[in-house]
């Protein structure tokens, strides 16, 4: 499917650009672009790029907070055929360090804030270019793009090339990188453009960060691929939120979004009269949220499934019969299947691995051998799930043990090294327990030596040090000892259950 138009990423977004003059994307603020602004700014990054020697495959790691000028820095880098590379802004020294040694990037862009500890780390790895890019838009970055032509022309890429190398915490609890294509982007968007009926007469309400497949690639992507036009939030607030909901048709979230909109006594039908389509996705959404949504506003939340290794795999359907509970059935070109430990296919009703194959998934991860893939070339996404009888999917738990809190990701492997590092911690297990905001809360369940007098504030004063604050634990509960299977590994499962 449309792999004429895999060359790249950002000639496929081009081809479906209205006239220059249309109406792309208003600030908050009131300040507007258009779809000419983004063809010419993003061809002046493109040009500094290259400039700069960059050649095709280079990376450009980017920690910087969300700004139309940052949109800009993407589409350059996509166009001049590098590989971008986003960072959560809420990322420690300790976390970029590994970053930025693991992708060896040419360019680093952050903001004045972090400027100086990163160029001293970028001149340890021996990153050549460092430029600046604030919240306003100001910087060094966009006075080095305002000298450049408004003028490129676009990199042709094959269609394995990479577009995007985005970090997401392994097995072993230590990030990889997932290496996604042009051809990844290009076909998943197209696909999800049609299922949602997105239309150039469509306004999507964009409070989602962009450092995250969400808000990067699925909001994006479907504004650019449909000639339509978005609000764009800094970050979900949610007076903004209700201010801006009556110029939108489409709005994107996180279950927490959706949550705090319910908190919101004024949040009502009449908020919502103009808009067509609410989506929710990035962790799941719970039963009482969708059935509360929709007796409040009259709109059956879209449910659907993802995660960055593969783009979207699963929806609820956009007309009718949206279904509480499930992530709905797989998108067009894409195959799920679920198997039992040996990859054999479970019938409906049953639990097992959730596997996935099709044009959106992944080719492998940064600098590792080829894993999570079977013999017959589907990705093992590490879920547990089972399909009804009719059809739909519901995933029932993650085998890895992932806690997503906030649409965020955090491996618990890594938040248990940096407690058990802590005198007086015997050891520890992280959890997710159920959260009426966040989905999931980050919970640490630890065993202390005896005599020692750690208190449930000194540790998370401790990890907030050394870790970005989504992954500090909200609460830290301490136990004699941690429940064990007869192979000695920790039954988390008993632990959630007690603790919920």
């Amino acid at each position: 499917m449309h792999s004429e138009n895999s060359r790249n990423l950002y000639s496929t977004y081009h081809s479906r650009f209205p006239a220059p003059d249309t109406l792309l994307l208003t600030t908050e603020e009131g300040v507007t672009y258009t779809y000419g602004d983004a063809e010419n700014y993003s061809a002046q990054v493109a040009n500094l790029l290259v400039g700069l020697g960059l050649e095709k495959g280079d990376r450009v790691s980017v920690q910087v907070e969300k700004s139309v000028q940052a949109l800009w820095l993407y589409l350059g880098t996509i166009r001049a055929g590098l590989v971008f590379h986003p960072l959560n802004p809420a990322y420690t020294r300790a976390e970029v360090d590994f970053f930025l040694h693991d992708a060896a990037p040419s360019v680093v862009v952050c903001d004045d804030g972090r400027a100086g500890e990163l160029q001293a780390l970028c001149q340890i790895l021996a990153v050549p270019h460092l430029y600046t890019l604030n919240t306003d838009g100001a910087g060094t970055l966009m006075c080095a793009v305002a000298q450049c032509a408004t003028q490129f022309e676009t990199v042709m890429t094959s269609p394995a090339d990479l577009a995007a190398l985005v970090y997401s915490s392994g097995t072993t609890g230590r990030p990889k990188g997932i290496m996604l294509s042009h051809k990844n982007l290009v076909e998943n968007v197209s696909v999800l453009v049609d299922y949602w009926g997105f239309s150039a007469s469509d306004c999507l309400l964009h409070a989602l960060p962009i450092f995250h497949v969400h808000g990067l690639f699925v909001a994006l992507g479907c504004v650019l691929m449909s000639g339509s036009s978005m609000r764009w939030l800094k970050s979900f607030d949610v007076t903004a939120v209700m201010q801006q909901l009556p110029h939108c048709t489409v709005m994107m979230g996180v279950p927490t979004y959706y949550t705090r909109l319910l908190a919101e006594r004024a949040f009502s039908r009449q908020s919502c009269a103009r808009m067509r389509l609410f989506i929710s996705g990035s962790a799941p959404l719970r039963a009482e949220t969708f059935v509360e949504f929709e007796r409040r506003t009259g709109h059956a939340i879209l449910e659907r499934y993802g995660m960055t290794e593969t783009g979207m795999n699963t929806s609820n359907p956009l007309h009718v019969g949206r279904r509480a509970g499930t992530v709905g059935m797989p998108l067009p070109g894409v195959t799920v299947r679920i198997c039992d430990v040996h990859n054999r296919a479970l019938g409906a009703g049953q639990v097992g691995a959730l596997q996935v194959r099709g044009a959106n998934v992944f080719s492998g991860y940064w600098k590792q051998p080829l894993q999570d893939f079977t013999s017959d070339g589907f990705f093992n996404t590490g879920d547990q799930a089972f399909v009804d009888a009719h059809g739909y999917i519901s995933i029932v738990g993650r085998s890895k043990d992932m806690v997503i809190t906030g649409g965020l990701n955090v491996y618990p492997g890594e938040i248990e090294q940096l407690i058990n590092e802590l005198p007086g911690v015997r050891e520890s297990a992280v959890i997710g327990l159920p959260d009426a905001d966040f989905g999931e809360a980050v919970v640490a369940v630890v065993v202390l030596d005896g005599g020692a007098s750690l208190t449930a504030e000194g540790i998370r004063d401790a990890i907030r040090g050394r870790a970005a604050n989504f992954k500090v634990p909200k609460r830290v509960l301490f136990v004699d000892e941690l429940p064990r299977n007869t192979m000695g590994k920790v039954q988390k499962d008993v632990l959630r259950k007690r603790f919920q």
